[in-house]
């Protein structure tokens, strides 16, 4: 019988392949025209002074991000701190808890792989739950999702916010 290995809860990767550039697949990370095209909904860049970017300008090292709900602009979902990018296949930013999440885009197979690790998760249980769980199955969603959109250009999110408890966040 196979031994079961132990689960390392303080980070997890998932990849996924799509029929497009790398050049396209990272414009639809660094900006907030690409991010609004398939992630959570609203979303603001700001340089260090508070200026806010404009959407289809790349987000720098040190830019600041809140993301809104698509079906209520004004709440305010997630803030976080851009923390790496090298303007062509890599891309760094904090996420919950403040942890790194860092986008990796390559060629495999005659294919561009959207590769994200979120690291250094603290690993007690109640964030195992919530961050480990709960962070990944959000972020297969998203990754699905921006393969539909770069594509075939259809959104997965659910909008209408009257329809509860579907697949959609």
């Amino acid at each position: 019988m196979a031994q079961l290995t132990e689960t390392d809860f303080s980070q997890f990767k998932l990849r996924v392949n799509i029929k497009t550039s790398i050049e396209n697949a990272y414009r639809a990370w660094t900006t907030a025209a690409g991010l609004k095209a398939w992630f959570l909904g609203g979303l603001v860049f700001t340089d260090e002074n508070g200026a806010q970017r404009p959407d289809d300008s790349p987000a720098q090292v040190n830019d600041s991000y809140t993301c809104y709900s698509a079906n209520k602009p004004g709440l305010v979902l997630i803030t976080g701190k851009i923390l790496k990018v090298n303007g062509k296949d890599v891309f760094s930013f904090t996420f919950s808890k403040g942890c790194p999440v860092t986008i990796t885009i390559y060629s495999e197979q005659n294919e561009t792989i959207v590769e994200l690790i979120e690291s250094n998760l603290p690993t007690d249980e109640e964030t195992i739950r919530r961050h480990y769980v709960g962070d990944s199955k959000g972020w297969i969603f998203y990754l699905t999702n921006l393969k539909s959109v770069l594509e075939g250009g259809l959104d997965l999110r659910n909008r209408n916010e009257d329809i509860k408890n579907v697949i959609t966040h």
